[in-house]
């Protein structure tokens, strides 16, 4: 019984490795009309963004740094560098918590051609 326990094992950790690795090197794009921003989230869904007063819009959503989701209850009121879309309201729709890696790209070069 432990001899064929062990390659299942082994091709186990050989597949979460590898989806480790290819986690670590994914590359997020961002829409065409992405912004940067310092957020706040100050009192939910009114946000200040670069010292604007900004309200997330229904349906939003907030990606962290490994492209979780997350709510933005469990942000508190910390300060975050983003990039960000806003809809045609000026609601802000989409944000993405920057990794140090993004945060030292110019937004420019982050967006992509697509308008999603």
């Amino acid at each position: 019984m432990q001899a064929t326990m062990w390659p299942t094992r082994w091709l186990i950790a050989i597949s979460l490795a590898t989806l480790t690795l290819s986690a670590a090197a994914f590359e997020r794009s961002f829409p065409s009309g992405t912004l940067r921003g310092n957020m706040t989230i100050v009192d939910y869904p009114m946000i200040v963004m670069d010292s604007k007063n900004l309200r997330l819009s229904p349906g939003s959503r907030i990606w962290n740094q490994s492209h979780l989701t997350q709510i933005p209850v469990s942000l508190g009121n910390s300060s975050y560098l983003v990039n960000y879309t806003q809809n045609v309201q000026g609601d802000v729709d989409r944000v993405w918590i920057l990794t140090t890696d993004e945060a030292n790209q110019p937004v420019e070069k982050q967006r992509s051609n697509l308008k999603w």
